[in-house]
């Protein structure tokens, strides 16, 4: 086995789900999923075609109606260029983890530098270091004072020095999993900037472009690198139909790219997955063509579930968070609870309340904790602040509710 692959460190998410497998009434907010299932019109197209015998191989890239789709949709939300110029530069791939991975496997080689802008969902660290990749990290701070105390932000004075022509790839993710740290659009031009000057590539995880509260962009979703880049920057842009469209379990995302890296792409994905499942995709050109019918509402719910849950937070003693401008993740850090996986299981075996040890997205958010607050039914994150609340109190606090 390669040693790489051996010192994985095995999710410290699924650790503390597991520790909760079999308890009763436990509140369950550990994953970064809602708990709503996708929409009927969706899954029915997705019946339709498989009662249709669509149970063959499709395109490396998708199916042609699929990648328009995505084309018109990327061009709703980044007018600058046509649509027909973005149908060139889509990659369809098997969730957005598969393309993320796709964007290493075709970027990095062994001995590489890759940095990458932490807290981050690990797998981000861990696709680079499984191509053989050197991975620096430049950790966000935090606000320590004022209204924003608890807020995560970036240094870009730490974060362009660490980029040289010696970097091969930059990752990062905003809006950010787990800090609900975004991007402007001004840090993104000088990111762009300075990775052209270094002839780095970049790699934006933008899953949750979408699930933005800021409102201030022209078209309601975060600031994307695709409104400043030129066609051929050496940008690639993963997204995923997983938290905008309630499509977790599809297991569906997309690449966008330069045009002369599509068709390798293709050639990866051949020897990756084939092809995304064609009755998936036929669910996901329904959800884009009906999108209107999912995002705004969805969007608008979780705003309702964030404003629920972190002003119930922010009332208990020891606890310190911001509210989040993205995502769908409260994330926060609890006074004299360092170890925050043996917290995470405590709460979970204790509080039955299951939350995501801050430690799984990198050292720098050791003794956080994130919540996610995509819940159907709002009343659960006030159930699940009550408890905590309880266990703080038992811990020699008051719970502040």
């Amino acid at each position: 086995m390669r040693p790489v692959v051996e010192s994985l460190e095995e999710s410290r998410i699924r650790e503390v789900a597991n520790a909760g497998m079999g308890l009763p009434d436990v509140l369950k907010f550990w994953f970064g999923e809602s708990d709503e299932v996708t929409p009927d019109f969706i899954r029915e197209a997705a019946i339709a075609s498989l009662n249709a015998g669509e149970t063959f191989y499709a395109h490396n890239l998708g199916l042609p109606e699929l990648r328009h789709a995505i084309a018109g949709y990327t061009h709703g939300l980044h007018p600058q260029q046509p649509t027909d110029h973005w149908f060139d530069r889509i990659a369809v791939t098997s969730g957005g983890v598969n393309g993320l991975m796709l964007a290493s496997q075709t970027l990095v080689e062994a001995g590489d530098e890759v940095v990458v802008v932490t807290p981050a969902w690990p797998n981000l660290v861990a696709q680079p270091q499984i191509m053989g990749a050197r991975v620096r990290t430049v950790p966000l701070r935090v606000e320590t004072r004022g209204a924003r105390a608890g807020a995560w932000t970036l240094d870009l004075g730490a974060l362009l020095a660490a980029i040289t022509p010696s970097t091969r790839m930059l990752i990062l993710n905003a809006p950010n999993n787990p800090t609900g740290w975004t991007l402007t659009p001004q840090e993104q031009a000088a990111i762009l900037a300075h990775c052209r000057h270094t002839g780095t590539w970049i790699l934006a995880d933008e899953v949750y472009e979408r699930l933005y509260f800021a409102g201030d962009t022209a078209n309601g979703a975060a600031p994307s690198f695709l409104d400043v880049a030129e066609p051929e920057d050496r940008l690639i842009v993963a997204h995923s139909f997983s938290k905008s469209f309630l499509m977790t379990g599809w297991r569906l995302g997309w690449l966008v790219l330069p045009q002369a890296l599509t068709h390798p792409v293709g050639k990866l994905i051949e020897f990756n997955t084939s092809c995304a499942p064609v009755f998936a995709q036929r669910a996901a050109t329904v959800a884009l063509q009906r999108g209107d019918e999912v995002t705004p509402g969805l969007v608008k719910h979780l705003q309702v579930c964030r404003d629920t849950l972190v002003p119930l937070l922010r009332k208990m003693p020891g606890v310190q968070l911001a509210e989040p401008l993205g995502g769908m993740y409260a994330f926060f850090r609890l006074d004299g609870q360092a170890d925050c996986l043996q917290t995470a299981k405590r709460l979970v075996r204790e509080a039955g309340l299951g939350l995501a040890p801050g430690s799984a997205f990198g050292p720098e958010a050791a003794g956080w904790l994130r919540w996610c607050f995509a819940s159907r039914d709002p009343e659960r994150l006030v159930q699940g602040a009550e408890r905590l609340g309880r266990w703080l109190a038992a811990q020699g606090g008051s719970a502040g509710l």
